[in-house]
């Protein structure tokens, strides 16, 4: 028997391979397929790879008619409607281990940016002006963070802040001991009053949606500095907007948003005390490499030897 994989998103090559190296497996990877492109193809598929790019919705999901599985190549699976997936019996799976490292570091980066003012600063030099005075900063050393979501990236963000001597603080729901003992597990309301910097890690669903409001920030301490390079939705836009232009957050880093790109008139664009940047987490060369092929790996598992890994939705596997 051969089974159709379909690759809507565009993949590291090195996951390809994985798929054309294995028996019974026929690949359709045209590139970045658009709409009504992918729900064209849809109907013969068997597995997807998808990233982010492509909405696996109830249009779509009704459109394939063979598909089992659907591997993420990448953490996110809310461009998936996964309660649809469920009751169809398709199951999804991502690669939550491949871009942990690089989006760690992101974050890290908008956080030591945020606090030197590095693009500003750049953008002065290119200008050709010489302002040291206008760029004071301080130091991330002995100021507390506060880590919302302590999984793998939430884990990997602590490591490097307690090497630059911060305290570190973390609230997440599903666990009950950090692991850590330099690492403090407290309540949300407990972080949000400590915390100088908040960096977001949390996945996004119906409890988490907006999470970071007016009644959050007004928890916070004044000129709290906010980092978000998880999904842009954990915030309410327009209460963060209100917050940064009355000073009670200094700033922010911000490289997810909650429509991508941000539609016109979003009311952070433009503001000075925001860094911005086109949601670049995981886009490095070392994390695309290392969950194109996890993905791959998992589909060629599933459908040829019935094993699965990393299952998200594990009532699929019921049906």
């Amino acid at each position: 028997m051969t089974y159709q994989v379909l690759v809507p998103d565009n993949v590291h090559p090195s996951a390809l391979d994985v798929l054309n190296a294995a028996e019974g497996l026929q690949i359709t990877a045209p590139g970045q397929m658009k709409r009504d492109e992918l729900l064209a193809a849809l109907p013969t598929a068997d597995a997807l790879i998808i990233r982010s790019a492509s909405k696996i919705d109830a249009e779509a999901l009704a459109a394939a008619g063979k598909l089992k599985m659907i591997a993420r190549a990448g953490v996110g699976v809310d461009n998936v409607d996964i309660p649809d997936a469920t009751q169809r019996g398709i199951v999804i799976m991502n690669t939550p281990d491949g871009n942990t490292v690089s989006t760690a570091e992101m974050a890290f980066g908008l956080m030591l940016s945020l606090v030197r003012q590095i693009p500003q600063a750049h953008a002065t030099l290119l200008a050709g002006k010489w302002d040291r005075k206008a760029f004071s900063g301080v130091e991330l050393r002995g100021k507390t963070l506060g880590i919302v979501g302590f999984g793998r990236i939430g884990r990997a963000i602590a490591k490097r802040a307690l090497a630059f001597d911060m305290t570190v603080i973390a609230t997440d729901p599903y666990i009950a001991e950090s692991g850590n003992p330099a690492v403090e597990l407290v309540a949300m309301d407990t972080l949000f009053k400590r915390a100088d910097f908040i960096t977001l890690h949390a996945l996004l669903n119906d409890e988490t949606r907006g999470m970071i409001n007016a009644a959050a920030f007004a928890k916070m301490k004044p000129g709290v500095r906010i980092i978000n390079a998880a999904r842009g939705a954990l915030i309410n836009e327009a209460d963060l907007a209100e917050a940064l232009k009355s000073g009670q957050v200094g700033g922010a880093g911000l490289d997810v948003y909650t429509n991508e790109p941000p539609e016109a008139g979003n009311p952070l664009i433009g503001l000075p005390n925001v860094i911005h940047t086109p949601h670049l987490a995981a886009s490095t060369e070392d994390a695309q490499i290392v969950v194109a092929v996890d993905a791959a790996k998992q589909i060629v598992d599933a459908l040829l030897n019935g094993k699965y890994a990393n299952v998200v939705n594990p009532d699929a596997l019921k049906k």
